[in-house]
């Protein structure tokens, strides 16, 4: 089983992470509903297993704890995927959300790079501000040494927006991670 634990604890943040790629328990409290939300269905769609607390600064906002759930989980994929050798590596998905639609398409290459062009029309969905999707998904990219491109092609809701990009995400990646067998899925032998 691919599985990593993550604990990441500094001045504004406390994350217990648990991160298995074949399934498993799913369970998280970040203290924003709506990033659970997000969270949770992440995990559904992508057929991980992830628990996952954050106690965070949540007094100052939102900010500290979504970034740094973003790190945290980007830190356990590149654990569990190690040299990524016998992955497919790629993977790519369209979601739609009612009248939103999303986009993913990503690279486990190693070289974190994001694209991310997904105007929020609302600034909040509940306690959960909406430009912290683009923060939570660099930290993810970077950490996961992600190359990450997601895009909202069309909608008028930021709620489906934003379920539709992190649907898309985890459909992408359960492509990616999917075990061929072989080696590493480079021309260099190595990522």
């Amino acid at each position: 089983m691919r599985t990593a634990e993550i604990k990441r604890k500094t001045k504004e943040t406390d994350i217990s992470l648990k991160l298995t790629l074949e399934g498993g328990d799913r369970k998280i409290d970040t203290g924003i509903g709506f990033f659970d939300h997000m969270l949770n269905s992440f995990a559904v769609h992508s057929g991980f297993g992830l628990t996952l607390t954050c106690k965070g600064d949540l007094e100052v906002d939102g900010h500290h704890s979504v970034e740094d759930c973003g790190i945290a989980l980007g830190q356990a994929l590149a654990e569990c995927v190690g040299d990524k050798a016998g992955i497919a590596r790629f993977g790519q998905a369209f979601v739609p959300m009612d009248e939103a639609l999303g986009f993913c398409a990503l690279d486990i290459s190693g070289r974190p790079y994001l694209v991310f062009d997904a105007p929020m029309p609302q600034p909040m969905c509940g306690q959960y501000d909406t430009c912290l999707t683009v923060e939570f998904m660099r930290a993810l990219a970077v950490h996961a040494g992600l190359t990450l491109h997601l895009k909202c092609e069309y909608g008028e809701n930021a709620h489906h927006i934003t379920e539709a990009l992190f649907k898309a995400l985890a459909r992408a990646l359960k492509q990616a991670v999917a075990v061929t067998g072989g080696g590493v899925l480079s021309a260099k032998g190595v990522l």
